[in-house]
């Protein structure tokens, strides 16, 4: 009965975002169907990686849902739409110029598009992939690693839904169509035209979703988290990851799409959620092994390593 209850539970969570329109069912009942489904998805799932995967996907839909919502009223959305700060602390960053203006009149000039063009664009799609890729690779080749990476990119996602929320922001692009910023192009939009045809548009929009959700920049912020979580397997694996959220980081600015203001928020949300996601990964490692001593903050730090190793390194002493 209580399995019932269950996937009964899932598939409102899933079907209630998806009717919200036209059912116009109030934020506080989305919230509510959504946000019980990571917990309800791992009571359902077989312990191991199958509980982790439904956990974990479950979690992204809540948050997809939650990212979306503002944009169901867009007049509203609009009313609430903030512009020029980001523009003043960029110009102040800038020297007076905003980084974006600088690097498009250095590297975009005449309006054509350059290699570099396609291959920043190409850095930008690939962001889709990476910091669920990497949430992925460490369950499957470091599992020890895979449940702080998990909850760090979690974090980092639910922990910018706020600023989404609180103060939505305008991208470059869009201040640049409404004349409060110096002419800048959007890139990325006129290379997925050029590489994609007419399947560009409808791509574009099946991943849209809000299209103020400039800060803090989650692109950024998640492939910070990735590539922390990278390096803690090795400097190989770190180069990898930083690599990427570094030209990630440049793409983003040169593109139009983010303020530099918006990848520090972003950075600042990525150090919040990795250092938030340590702790309760290893409270809950210490819980595991002694409720008592977790309970009362007296856990032997020998005992918090042995359990931060996980199984692998515990097979390898045996």
């Amino acid at each position: 009965m209580l399995r019932a209850a269950g996937y009964v539970a899932l598939a409102a969570g899933v079907a209630a975002p998806l009717a919200r329109r036209r059912l116009r069912l109030p934020p506080l009942a989305l919230s509510a169907l959504c946000w019980q489904m990571p917990a309800t998805a791992a009571a359902l799932a077989p312990p191991g990686r199958t509980r982790a995967v439904a956990a974990y996907l479950a979690q992204m839909w809540a948050y997809y849902v939650h990212y979306d919502m503002p944009d169901d009223d867009p007049e509203r959305l609009l009313r609430r739409l903030r512009v020029d700060y980001p523009i003043a602390i960029d110009r102040a960053l800038g020297g007076g110029v905003c980084p974006t203006v600088r690097l498009q009149r250095a590297l975009a000039g005449g309006g054509r598009l350059r290699p570099h063009d396609y291959l920043l664009a190409a850095a930008h799609w690939a962001w889709f992939a990476v910091p669920h890729g990497t949430v992925a690779y460490t369950l499957w080749r470091h599992p020890q690693r895979f449940p702080r990476t998990a909850v760090a990119v979690a974090f980092c996602f639910d922990l910018g839904l706020v600023g989404y929320w609180a103060v939505p922001t305008a991208p470059p692009w869009w201040a640049a169509r409404q004349g409060r910023l110096p002419a800048v192009r959007r890139i990325m939009a006129e290379v997925g035209e050029r590489v994609w045809g007419r399947l560009w548009q409808p791509l574009y929009h099946s991943v849209e979703g809000n299209p103020f959700a400039a800060m803090p920049s989650l692109h950024f912020g998640t492939s910070v988290v990735a590539a922390r979580a990278l390096a803690e397997i090795d400097r190989r694996h770190g180069a990898v990851g930083w690599g990427y959220a570094l030209t990630l980081g440049f793409a983003l600015v040169y593109l139009a799409e983010h303020y530099v203001a918006d990848l520090i928020a972003g950075a600042v949300v990525a150090e919040l959620a990795w250092q938030l996601a340590g702790r309760v990964v290893r409270e809950r490692a210490a819980f595991q092994l002694d409720p008592q001593a977790a309970t009362n903050g007296r856990v032997p730090r020998a005992l918090l390593a042995s359990a931060q190793a996980g199984p692998r390194s515990a097979g390898a002493a045996r």
